[in-house]
């Protein structure tokens, strides 16, 4: 799967600058993080793709039957899919690491590309996920720096879901950090922070 697998808007990485995938959640499409990816760290060349999923007219990553329930062969087919885009645009820069951040559905479908592909981001962002199945060993994480926030009160990713996932990542050796508040689903400005900070701290 190529470059021009997703509707997505694109801009090219400064030489040897990182390249950043940017990814939406439910209802949202390409434009919902780009400039935002682009204020996170000037020069960096930017992928936001937009899910190819509908779920009555709002675009989505892959299919669920519920709130929190997921369509799991659809899952690991856009898994797939969605790794093997990532792989072409960084096989277009070599000499760029690869950065990703995602929100909601965004984060999940990112979260579920680490899982498969430890090997395709070196640093990544995952803005209030929800994984509600217990994921198998990824070792290739060791060393990956994960950034997970979340609210304590989100009704769409519960709290505990968040903390096993936090523990999830730890395991497999990825250097581990949180932004956490005692709100919702919403994402406030220190989540923002944390995320350029990821981004951004060598």
């Amino acid at each position: 799967m190529g470059t021009e697998s997703y509707h997505a808007l694109t801009r090219p990485p400064e030489s040897g600058a990182p390249l950043i995938f940017a990814f939406h959640g439910t209802g949202g499409d390409e434009t919902q993080f780009f400039e935002i990816a682009g204020q996170l760290l000037p020069g960096a060349g930017i992928v936001s793709p937009r899910g190819d999923v509908s779920e009555m007219g709002a675009a989505r990553f892959f299919r669920r039957t519920g709130e929190g329930v997921y369509d799991m062969e659809d899952l690991a087919r856009r898994t797939e899919a969605l790794a093997s885009y990532v792989a072409a645009h960084k096989a277009l820069h070599p000499g760029s690491p690869v950065y990703g951040f995602g929100y909601s559905n965004g984060a999940n479908i990112l979260a579920s590309v680490t899982m498969e592909r430890p090997d395709l981001f070196d640093r990544v962002g995952l803005l209030h996920p929800l994984i509600p199945w217990a994921p198998d060993a990824a070792p290739g994480l060791a060393g990956t720096r994960v950034l997970i926030t979340a609210g304590r009160r989100d009704p769409m990713c519960p709290w505990p879901l968040t903390e096993r996932l936090i523990g999830w990542y730890a395991e497999q050796g990825a250097e581990v950090a949180t932004e956490i508040h005692d709100g919702g689903h919403e994402v406030r400005q220190p989540e923002l922070v944390a995320l350029q900070r990821l981004v951004t701290t060598d």
